[in-house]
């Protein structure tokens, strides 16, 4: 029956590795036919509207009462957690966009996944927790996979690259944090609410900077990218990787959400006819067993124990306990 149970959660994590590397090949068309602050706000508005329904009204209304009895202070802490999840994940899906205008989908998705050694890092920077050795062999492939990647005769980092790996940096920021939230609060209140907050913050910097008559008919040309990636990427992405990672051990979960990269390479192949070198194809190798390294000897306990030791660790929780 264990067994059985995380073969189904690993398959989930599949499928939302999947689903990802998908929407990646959908953002990069709409990359190029409208714009990046409009669509981002249109796709995770969407996607809060999705999972909206599945936050049960009682508990919406008791989490976020004032009035709360078992902690006075919940509704000050819920609302500032949702604010601050909701700015870096504005942030790093900026940058993401922004940057596949100048970056295949494929590049993209394999230095987006560069969170993975990212956060071991930020935690042993910020939280002292001491990097094992696999992250710094982790960390010398993948750089050395990222020069190959984004290689050109001028020995320099692409302009699309470099935002993807400055949005990495906000990505590995945001699971951090979310692992710490979602410790004292629930999942899905808190996965709407970031969602709200980065959608409406996007819309509305997008409407003061992005809005022209040549915006509208490029949006309207890329709703079947706003409704895949809001539907599918955001709504049913996020909610199937929090099941799949209430049964999943951490590794298998980073190592399954990592094959997302591969997938954005392989459909930018088959549907935006997206060529790699030979040296680019190396570097995509190179930050793939990184990614695979940093891995190995894993403890089984999640990020979140690492931040707030203190805690009593509970998986994040989709709508079944709201």
């Amino acid at each position: 029956m264990i067994l059985s149970k995380r073969l189904k959660a690993d398959s989930t994590l599949l499928a939302v590795a999947l689903i990802w590397g998908i929407s990646l090949v959908a953002q990069r068309i709409a990359a190029i036919h409208s714009g990046v602050l409009l669509f981002t706000g249109l796709r995770f508005l969407l996607g809060a509207l999705v999972l909206l329904p599945f936050v049960r009204k009682p508990f919406l209304r008791q989490s976020l009462s004032p009035h709360n009895q078992e902690n006075p202070n919940y509704y000050v802490s819920m609302l500032t957690s949702i604010g601050l999840l909701g700015f870096v994940l504005f942030g790093g899906s900026a940058l993401q966009q922004w940057g596949l205008r100048y970056t295949t989908a494929g590049n993209a998705g394999f230095i987006t996944g560069l969170y993975v050694i990212i956060v071991p890092l930020l935690l042993a920077l910020g939280w002292r927790q001491p990097p094992r050795r696999t992250l710094w062999i982790a960390a010398l492939l993948s750089t050395l996979g990222l020069f190959l990647l984004s290689y050109t005769a001028r020995m320099h980092l692409k302009p699309g690259d470099a935002l993807e790996l400055v949005g990495s940096v906000l990505w590995a920021f945001h699971i951090i944090l979310l692992s710490r939230f979602v410790q004292r609060m629930k999942f899905l209140p808190l996965l709407v609410g970031q969602y709200l907050v980065c959608g409406l913050l996007s819309l509305i910097a997008g409407l003061l900077i992005e809005l022209n008559p040549l915006t509208l008919p490029g949006l309207a040309s890329s709703w079947g990218a706003i409704l895949y990636s809001g539907v599918l990427s955001v709504g049913l992405g996020f909610t199937l990787q929090a099941y799949g990672q209430k049964v999943a051990p951490p590794a298998d979960a980073a190592i399954l959400l990592s094959l997302e990269a591969v997938f954005a390479a392989l459909f930018g192949w088959i549907l935006l006819h997206e060529a790699m070198t030979v040296v680019q194809l190396l570097g995509c190798g190179l930050i793939l067993v990184g990614m695979l390294t940093v891995q190995l000897n894993a403890p089984t306990a999640c990020c979140a124990n690492a931040i707030a030791p203190s805690t009593p660790a509970r998986p994040p929780s989709a709508g079944g306990t709201m």
